[in-house]
């Protein structure tokens, strides 16, 4: 086949001394048994995406591996120096349970040592989250996570927070993709000066744990804590390492943990998919809550940001609920939390994303506090918190099973999020209410709001195109009505900008520019598409409601809410 000669160009460096006699021997094995393999592994450079750097490991340009994270620290190096002249530099590196993220973590920690930085390392795999208060706990000035989140057992990825414990945001995100490109693979500084590599774990632990429970806990007797039953699943994961310790200290005794997901295991061989937005994740924690007569269910993804909720529904069965139901419920306890407590007077916020549930500005409404709505991903609302300082944050969440209570993780957080909704039902139960009760009662104050997603998977370079020629086409030739209701505006986030199809009258949008195409119907209804950041996907959002005066209403209503997410579905032929 033929291969470009960019692509051949980039071959050869890697053939030179600079890199060592494995990778050349594995480039050369390529180029005669699998140069379709060697164009997927050179033909692009790894990109940072919504949630950092994730690809598949193996060698070349656009892989994980030694050479592409040690380029990546080299240039995060060199701009923390930049940046802090005269300081002694401090960054902290966690790693998750995949296949080879303990070694790699180790090569970032050795250049950034070898770069005269100070390294807090972790000595086992941790949670996500944790690496985000540490960053803070620690007055580091950056942070790394190794990880690729829920992505297949092949995958590794390399997550960037600043010293605000958020992840990298405009303008630094640019400016340190910049200083990456601009460097040479013979630049990189591998070799490490030990003695300013720190190992740390309990001692952090302790300190996560008491945050953790200082800002997810509210006055839930210890009667009530012991008798929730608990069934929790970390899919092989890190939450494994935090989540039952947590628990245990705040007062819930009654946590049964699957155990054949008990073990980290970056194969994860007992799901397709260790990830909790897939109801398939959770069928051997639902088995086991069913088993025992559990009240509520959880699962996490292999670095514990995402977490998976499942309830009691009004028949006893064990239903899963989705990210927006678990977002608006969480979001509103804690508002009614603080409104007890006489802390709001309209110089507070929740935080959004532009493809989750509207829901959220209502409840916002109601409570007389903010809500800032970003692009998806939690480094958007992480950044509200540093934005705006005069304004306290309370909590906020997204449609892809995240959520954020408080301040002192600034990413999502499965460990405090999995806290809080314990406290949610253990209280529930207690009043002989349910989780799932409580949402309904939301559905008849504030709308019946519901959401789908779509996504389709289009891989290699083929896939890319085809994506892109996806968000082409929508964006050259918009459709002016779907299902029997017109398009009132189209929000275009890479071009920023709202266009009123009415009117014809255009707003520029103020968030960051971002491949994302919003559609509103004049029936409320949202339609977003967006291709993933961090996997070969894109994404089509579905947000339909209808107002109810009563509990009696619901089941009618859900049926009229399926039936105009489906008719959307096949007007727009996505299935």
């Amino acid at each position: 086949m033929h291969i470009e000669q960019n692509i051949v160009d980039k071959v050869n460096e890697w053939l030179t001394p600079t890199f060592d006699q494995k990778t050349q021997d594995e480039i050369k094995e390529m180029m005669t048994s699998s140069p379709k393999n060697l164009e997927e592994s050179f033909y692009k450079n790894l990109e940072f995406g919504t949630g950092g750097m994730r690809g598949i490991m193996g060698v070349g340009t656009n892989r994980i591996n030694k050479y592409t994270l040690g380029k990546n620290t080299q240039g995060l190096s060199d701009y923390l120096k930049k940046s802090f002249p005269g300081e002694q530099l401090k960054v902290a590196i966690a790693f998750d349970c995949r296949h080879n993220s303990n070694t790699l973590a180790k090569v970032v920690a050795d250049v950034f040592s070898a770069n005269g930085i100070k390294v807090f390392l972790f000595s086992d795999m941790r949670p996500t989250p944790e690496l985000s208060f540490t960053v803070r706990h620690l007055n580091c000035h950056a942070g790394i996570v190794l990880t690729a989140s829920h992505n297949p057992p092949e995958y590794n990825g390399y997550k960037v927070y600043w010293q605000d414990g958020g992840q990298l945001v405009p303008p630094n995100d640019a400016e340190i993709v910049q200083v990456i490109e601009n460097l040479k693979y013979n630049e990189i500084k591998f070799d490490a000066d030990e003695s300013l590599i720190q190992y740390i774990d309990t001692e952090i632990d302790e300190a996560f744990a008491k945050s953790t429970i200082e800002n997810a806990s509210f006055n839930t007797s210890a009667q009530a804590r012991q008798s929730l039953k608990i069934a929790y699943t970390s899919l092989h994961g890190t939450s494994i390492k935090m989540v039952p310790k947590v628990l245990e200290k705040a007062g819930y005794t009654d946590v049964n943990i699957v155990p054949e997901q008990a073990e980290p295991n970056g194969d994860f061989p007992t799901v397709i998919s260790p990830n909790p937005e897939e109801p398939e994740a959770l069928t051997m924690a639902l088995a086991l809550a069913d088993k025992i007569n559990a009240d509520i269910v959880f699962g996490t993804d292999p670095d514990s940001d995402r977490l998976g909720v499942a309830v009691r529904n009004n028949k006893g069965e064990m239903q899963l609920l989705n990210g927006n139901q678990t977002m608006v419920v969480m979001t509103h306890y804690l508002l009614e939390q603080w409104k007890k407590a006489g802390k709001i007077n309209g110089k507070q916020f929740i935080g959004s994303t532009i493809v989750s549930t509207p829901m959220m500005l209502e409840l916002a409404s109601e409570f007389n506090v903010e809500c800032k709505v970003g692009l998806t991903g939690f480094k958007w609302i992480a950044k509200f918190i540093r934005d705006f300082p005069e304004l306290k944050f309370i909590g906020g969440g997204e449609e892809s099973f995240g959520f954020m209570v408080g301040d002192a993780v600034r990413d999502k957080d499965a460990v405090g999020a999995i806290l809080l909704m314990c406290e949610i039902a253990a209280q529930a139960k207690e009043k002989r209410s349910s989780v799932y009760k409580e949402l309904e009662q939301m559905y008849v104050d504030f709308g019946f709001y519901k959401e789908s997603l779509i996504s389709i998977t289009k891989k290699g370079i083929e896939g890319a195109n085809q994506i892109k020629q996806m968000m082409v086409d929508m964006r050259e030739t918009p459709v002016s009505e779907i299902n029997g209701q017109r398009v009132i505006m189209v929000e275009d986030y890479q071009n920023s900008t709202a266009r009123n199809l009415l009117s014809n009258e255009t707003e520029t949008l103020s968030v960051p520019k971002s491949d994302v195409l919003i559609y509103y119907l004049e029936d409320g209804s949202k339609i977003c598409a967006r291709p993933s950041g961090t996997e070969p996907k894109i994404k089509f959002y579905f947000s339909v409601n209808t107002a109810i005066e009563s509990l009696e209403e619901i089941s009618a209503a859900e049926v009229f809410l399926d039936t105009k997410i489906k008719n959307i579905i096949s007007e727009m032929q996505l299935n």
